[in-house]
């Protein structure tokens, strides 16, 4: 069977087309852009570092892949930014959430071990699944009744993460920690353009996540915990 000959898309050729075209892709440059910018205008001057950011009963540590069922460099920087704020009084309790979909791999249960080797105690952490960004801001919210929070990602996600909360009710700040600039930065760096349209949609349209479930009290009694001595 003969193939049809692969015909090559002909320029207008008269100089209206030619300047309907030219705005037709500037038009799609400005509508592929907004999402980014809304992200950018959402996340404004709320991001911070674990030096000045505000005082917050809860920090939200988002998912970033395991290493041989432990947290991936790129996670192990988050957490280590969480036990920072933990240890230096600036948070009380941490809010891990992550893929836990499969037997074998947890990413919620693997981020609760790092953090109480690293001096979080295990009764300051609250463990839940969130299978993309918008759902973790929605299950705070909704499920732990988290109505402010520190937020902790590289910086190439915390504004959308940022952005995301807020429009899920959430009032947030973000630090976004450093990372080296390897191939999987620039990898999320360039996702991050395509993941801002995504974004920009569910601030509209406000999916239900994944999986909501029940409320649950694990913020709430893990604050109480705060307010007297661990034993």
């Amino acid at each position: 069977m003969r193939l049809p000959a692969f015909r090559r898309p002909r320029l207008p050729r008269t100089r209206r087309g030619r300047r309907r075209l030219v705005q037709a892709v500037m038009a799609g440059c400005v509508l592929g852009l907004l999402p980014a910018t809304w992200m950018y205008v959402a996340a404004g001057d709320r991001l911070r570092t674990t030096a000045d950011v505000p005082r917050t009963d809860v920090a939200v540590v988002f998912g970033a892949g395991l290493w041989d069922g432990e947290p991936s460099p790129y996670l192990a920087h988050r957490l280590d930014a969480a036990a920072e704020l933990y240890r230096e009084g600036r948070v009380e309790v941490v809010l891990v959430t992550g893929d836990n979909s499969r037997e074998d791999y947890d990413e919620p249960d693997a981020m609760r071990g790092y953090l109480t080797r690293h001096g979080v105690p295990d009764g300051r952490i609250v463990s839940y699944a969130g299978f993309d960004t918008w759902d973790s801001c929605v299950r705070a919210k909704k499920i732990f009744g988290v109505d402010e929070a520190v937020l902790i990602s590289q910086g190439f996600h915390i504004r959308r993460a940022v952005a995301l909360c807020q429009a899920a009710g959430v009032e947030s700040y973000g630090v976004g920690v450093d990372a080296v600039h390897d191939a999987t930065w620039y990898y999320g760096g360039a996702r991050e353009i395509f993941a801002a349209g995504k974004a920009a949609l569910d601030a509209v349209f406000r999916p239900d996540p994944r999986f909501l479930g029940p409320r649950e009290p694990g913020v709430e009694q893990a604050l109480a915990r705060a307010e007297r001595p661990l034993g």
